[in-house]
């Protein structure tokens, strides 16, 4: 793999510890205890509500709450709860491998972030581990309007990066966005540890390990 000029970032199972397929189930499990529900039940009122999909609108971050509330029956200071909850494991905590790794290439190559996500996870993941003073630009797919995998949500990020594709290496914890990735000339790496995640990241900006041995 030659040089790059740009990596850009997935954030959760990425530059976030957090299995984004089992997350999401264990805090339902948590909400149906707080509000006295089977999960079940909790499933079925959920399903049945109109929330807005926050994944791709920004600015709905109350009203989607308040729905999740209304339809589950919390109350206030047990919404408030499940909401502190929702993004503590939302956010997992920081990859300060990956992260450190990061921040010692500002300058020298391009960093930003590609990420599906929730209305409100641009504030929350700041305020936790201040992602703007290293990624720019930082492309979270309720502000696009586009989830991945789909073309066009890499399509946009090439355009903010103002970089080709094959210019570009992207890191992913999930195979189907890799592939769309790769299928429009980006480089990518599917993210399984960070040791191997390292050596393909050095190897493509041409930095050296740390016991001085070129990768």
């Amino acid at each position: 793999m030659g040089r790059i000029r740009c990596l850009l970032f997935d954030v959760g199972g990425v530059l976030e510890r957090v299995d984004d397929d089992e997350w999401p189930v264990r805090f339902l499990e948590r909400c149906a205890v707080r509000v006295g529900l089977t999960p079940e039940e909790l499933d079925r009122r959920i399903a049945s509500s109109t929330l807005p999909d926050s994944s791709i609108r920004s600015g709905v971050e109350e009203e989607y709450w308040a729905g999740f509330g209304a339809a589950i029956g919390a109350d206030a200071a047990t919404l408030a709860e499940i909401r502190r909850d929702f993004w503590d494991a939302y956010c997992g905590t920081a990859n300060e491998v990956l992260l450190a790794e990061a921040r010692s290439l500002v300058g020298r190559v391009g960093l930003a972030i590609l990420s599906n996500s929730g209305d409100g996870a641009r504030e929350e993941e700041e305020r936790r581990y201040g992602f703007s003073r290293t990624f720019d630009p930082i492309l979270y797919s309720h502000e696009t309007g586009l989830n991945k995998p789909d073309p066009r949500a890499f399509e946009i990020a090439l355009q903010a990066l103002g970089a080709d594709a094959a210019e570009v290496l992207f890191l992913d914890d999930r195979e189907d966005d890799i592939e769309a990735a790769r299928a429009l000339g980006i480089r990518a790496h599917l993210h399984r540890d960070d040791e191997s995640t390292l050596r393909v990241l050095r190897e493509a900006v041409g930095t050296r390990d740390t016991l001085g041995g070129a990768l």
